[in-house]
C-alpha cells in the first residue's frame, strides 16, 4: 500500500514539493555558511518525493547550533516551504483519494519549518517514531 500511495504521491505532489526543495538546497548551498541548510534541504527533498512508510524523528545528538540554525532557517526558506505545502494539501483533500495525500503534506510542515535536528526513518523499524 506504500509504494501505491507513494506512486500516486509523487504524481500529484512529490515532484514538485522536492523541486522546490532542492531549489532551496542549490541556494543555500551557494554560500559557505549555509551548506548544512542545503544538506538539509536535499535530505528533506528525498523525503519529499517518497514519503510513505518513513517518518521524521528528532535526533538525540543535536544541540544549541541546530536550534539557532532552525530560526534562521524558519526566516530564509522555512516558511515559504511550509506554505507550500499547505497550498498543495488543500486541494489533495478535495478528492477522496488526496485524503492521505493531504494528511502526509501536512506531516512535512514540521521538518520543512525546522529540519535541524531532525532524521528521516523507515516507519518498519522498531520504534521508529521514537527515534530508537
Amino acid at each position: 500500500m506504500n509504494t501505491l500511495l507513494n506512486v500516486i504521491w509523487l504524481v500529484f505532489a512529490g515532484f514538485w514539493l522536492a523541486l522546490g526543495y532542492v531549489a532551496a538546497g542549490v541556494l543555500c548551498c551557494l554560500l559557505i555558511v549555509t551548506i548544512p541548510f542545503g544538506i538539509a534541504s536535499f535530505r528533506i527533498a528525498g523525503y519529499a518525493l517518497w514519503p510513505f512508510g518513513r517518518t521524521v524523528v528528532d535526533k538525540r545528538t543535536a544541540g544549541a547550533w541546530s536550534t539557532i540554525g532552525n530560526v534562521i532557517w524558519v526566516v530564509v526558506a522555512g516558511i515559504w516551504l511550509a506554505i507550500g505545502h499547505v497550498v498543495t494539501a488543500i486541494p489533495l483533500f478535495v478528492s477522496i483519494i488526496g485524503i492521505p495525500m493531504g494528511i502526509a503534506n501536512l506531516k512535512l510542515i514540521p521538518v520543512s519549518l525546522l529540519p535541524l535536528g531532525k532524521e528521516i526513518v523507515p516507519t518498519d523499524r522498531p520504534f521508529a517514531a521514537y527515534g530508537a
